[in-house]
C-alpha cells in the first residue's frame, strides 16, 4: 500500500488554509454577511477546485490509485464542512460574521 500522507494532510487542511480564506474574501467583495449554510457551501465550492488539480496528474494506474484516494479524502472533508463538523470552518465563520 502506497503512503499518501502528504495529500491526506493537504486535503485535511484545504478548508482551513485555502477555502475559508477564499470564501471570506468572496463575501467581503460581495459585501454580504452570509448564513452559516451559505458560508459552508462557498468553502466547499473552493475545496472542489482541488478536483482540477487531481485531473492533471498522469494517466496511469499509479496516478489513478492516487487520484481515487485523494478524491475519497476530499469528499470526506467536504462532508465534514457541510455538516458543521469542521471546527476550523465554524471558527472562521464566527470570526467573520462577528467582526465584519
Amino acid at each position: 500500500m502506497v503512503d499518501y500522507f502528504e495529500v491526506d494532510r493537504l486535503v485535511e487542511e484545504l478548508a482551513k488554509l485555502y477555502s475559508t480564506a477564499c470564501a471570506t474574501a468572496w463575501f467581503k467583495i460581495e459585501n454580504k454577511k452570509p448564513t452559516i449554510e451559505e458560508y459552508r457551501s462557498k468553502v466547499v465550492e473552493f475545496m472542489k477546485h482541488f478536483e482540477y488539480t487531481l485531473s492533471v496528474f498522469p494517466k496511469n494506474s499509479a496516478a489513478e490509485d492516487f487520484k481515487q484516494h485523494a478524491s475519497k479524502k476530499l469528499h470526506e472533508e467536504i462532508s465534514d464542512v457541510l455538516s458543521g463538523r469542521n471546527k476550523e470552518v465554524e471558527k472562521r465563520y464566527k470570526y467573520f460574521v462577528d467582526y465584519s
